[in-house]
């Protein structure tokens, strides 16, 4: 749920925003970061450039605020902004090659996730599931990996995802299908591939 009881709704801390009272534009921060920031790191492949690209969306949304027209969830608004620049984000440091964030969770670094269910007490097997989860993931074309993120980390409705990616929802369904099948066997590697280790 993301709006807690007795909270402003996110129409009114928008009108709040729009009349100059930038406390309320804070409270759609506090209410959408972490999960805006989660997602991320899963487009985007590194926590660190999630960081970055969820500070730069929320910017951007701030800037655009006034555009916002209400047809669609602040948040499915907001996540097509953040999604616009990662993309933006990618291009401009594609010639740096691999972040050295990217590159630290790739050698098994412990992974930065502000959430509260991966937390230092959080069990080790699950840090470590996700991990190779986001290993996956970052080996999946954005094509495929996107669509499968926002069915699975954001549980969005197809029809969602197809407006958000502006293409038919029968190729959003294609997409997701071919990413989950394509998820199953990178992880079907990865795994064998640490049990070889182990070995």
């Amino acid at each position: 749920m993301d709006e807690p009881q007795n909270a402003r709704s996110d129409q009114d801390l928008i009108a709040a925003t729009l009349a100059r009272d930038t406390a309320a534009f804070g409270e759609l921060v506090s209410r959408y970061q972490n999960r805006l920031y989660h997602s991320l790191v899963h487009v985007v492949g590194s926590a660190e450039d999630a960081k970055d690209v969820a500070q730069e969306a929320f910017t951007l949304a701030f800037q655009k605020l006034s555009s916002f027209r209400g047809d669609a969830q602040f948040y499915s608004w907001l996540f097509r902004i953040a999604l616009n620049a990662s993309v933006n984000f990618r291009r401009k440091n594609r010639s740096l090659g691999q972040s050295i964030e990217a590159t630290k969770e790739r050698i098994g670094s412990e992974p930065t996730d502000v959430r509260a269910d991966t937390a230092p007490n959080q069990p080790l097997e699950q840090t470590e599931r996700q991990q190779i989860v986001r290993e996956a993931l970052s080996q999946m074309t954005e094509e495929y990996r996107i669509p499968l993120v926002m069915a699975e980390m954001e549980e969005m409705k197809y029809d969602e995802i197809a407006d958000l990616l502006q293409c038919p929802i029968g190729t959003v369904r294609s997409r997701i299908h071919r990413g989950r099948a394509e998820l199953r066997e990178k992880l079907r590697r990865l795994l064998k591939n640490e049990e070889d280790g182990l070995n």
